[in-house]
């Protein structure tokens, strides 16, 4: 028997390593810290349809540091989920990824959501760098039960906004909750306001110096500060922490985010109808568009040597009932043409959506090295609009000085 077992072990140890040596291992970089069960999942059910291919998922708690410094070793992963922010958008023109404009898995891509991802930056004209997975819709959070309550309907004009707001405030409730000590919080409303009140070409005038953001982002300055009139007292004093659970306990009628916070909201079981609506910046309700940023793209390392197995991991990503299932669970918008999310949070945008009526987010276009979110939290407590947007364009252009990357279609 003990020469029986012996055996059995020794022959499980061969196949095991001969297993182990004819799989291809795929490093998968996973940035999304909701999503890590998601993910993790979804490589066990791929590694049981692909016996070949063994998925490595490294999920990172600060995935921009992890990424650059392994860019500094040359060490790329193979597949990566990244948020398609102006961080993908430099390392995309610096040809860190392969290209997906040819791939088959983009004809079944949104194609707005497409553009979002090619105006970040590519690595050559006409190049698409990652394949847009889920998006968020960013404008207005509301409370149904409350705008009902107070006879309010959903603003479809900036005047609008303003007035639901001053009802609001009248009727003792606060319009919207600040988040200050979280600074990030404010380039949520900044991101419509200036997509819809500043020229179409800025951000490629702005590129090629031919014009600053004194010029092109004053009107949307000033409404942002005009809209932080509406919070409760020391906005500045008060996090994302404490203003979801805030909005959840029906302390304000509106946050100014998108559904990106919905989960975080229901984690403290509110009692009424989340909704939300796309935040208008001018009084022609024809011009308003909706913020939606790819929240997470796939791409591949451009040089990985396992370039097909990474592909038909993608694929599988990407087939419309793993879509729709992450979508439902993250209260996301698919990316996938043909796919809706029919969560209440999302119906008051879905018509922007399906008329492709988006815009990416604008400070999408900034990287860290350009403090907006810092600038931002201190124009909104001394209320400076020229010295905010001095200080902007003079950060912006120090960097721009010495900026190696090609951000958008302006260097395409």
């Amino acid at each position: 028997m003990a020469a029986l077992t012996a055996l059995t072990m020794l022959t499980a140890a061969g196949l095991a390593g001969c297993s182990s040596s004819s799989q291809t291992e795929l490093l998968f970089f996973q940035f999304k810290p909701e999503a890590v069960a998601f993910f993790e999942q979804a490589a066990a059910d791929f590694e049981a349809e692909n016996p070949d291919i063994r998925v490595v998922v490294d999920n990172v708690p600060d995935p921009e540091t992890a990424l650059r410094t392994r860019l500094v070793k040359g060490d790329v992963p193979d597949v990566l989920t990244l948020n398609a922010n102006g961080t993908f958008g430099e390392l995309a023109s610096a040809g860190i990824f392969a290209d997906f404009a040819d791939a088959p898995v983009m004809q079944t891509v949104t194609p707005s959501y497409a553009e979002v991802i090619a105006d970040l930056g590519a690595s050559a004209p006409g190049a698409v760098n990652g394949v847009p997975f889920a998006a968020n819709a960013s404008g207005v959070l509301y409370n149904e039960e409350i705008f009902a309550a107070n006879g309010v309907e959903v603003p479809q004009t900036w005047d609008e906004l303003i007035a639901a707001a001053q009802t609001f405030e009248a009727a003792g409730i606060t319009p919207f909750y600040g988040m200050l000590a979280d600074a990030w919080t404010a380039q949520s409303p900044l991101a419509p306001l200036t997509a819809q009140t500043a020229p179409d070409d800025f951000f490629a005038a702005r590129f090629a110096g031919d014009t600053t953001f004194e010029q092109g982002w004053e009107e949307a300055a000033l409404k942002l500060a005009e809209l932080y009139e509406y919070t409760q007292d020391d906005p500045g004093a008060f996090g994302y922490q404490e203003g979801t659970r805030a909005f959840a306990e029906g302390e304000s009628a509106m946050l100014l985010l998108g559904s990106y916070a919905v989960p975080q909201i229901r984690t403290f079981e509110p009692e009424f109808t989340i909704s939300s609506f796309a935040l208008p910046a001018t009084d022609d309700p024809a011009e308003t568009t909706l913020v939606s940023g790819v929240d997470v793209v796939f791409t591949i390392g451009a040089d990985t040597p396992h370039r097909e197995e990474a592909m038909r991991f993608i694929e599988f990503l990407m087939e419309p009932d793993r879509v729709a299932a992450y979508a439902e669970e993250q209260v996301a918008v698919p990316c996938v043409e043909g796919i809706e999310n029919d969560d209440p949070a999302l119906a008051g945008v879905q018509s922007y959506i399906d008329e492709g009526r988006i815009v990416g987010f604008t400070d999408h276009q900034f990287i860290p090295a350009v403090p907006l979110t810092q600038l931002l939290q201190e124009y909104l407590a001394t209320g400076d609009t020229r010295e905010f947007l001095v200080d902007l364009d003079t950060a912006w252009d120090q960097v721009a000085q010495r900026r190696t990357w090609g951000l958008g279609a302006v260097q395409g």
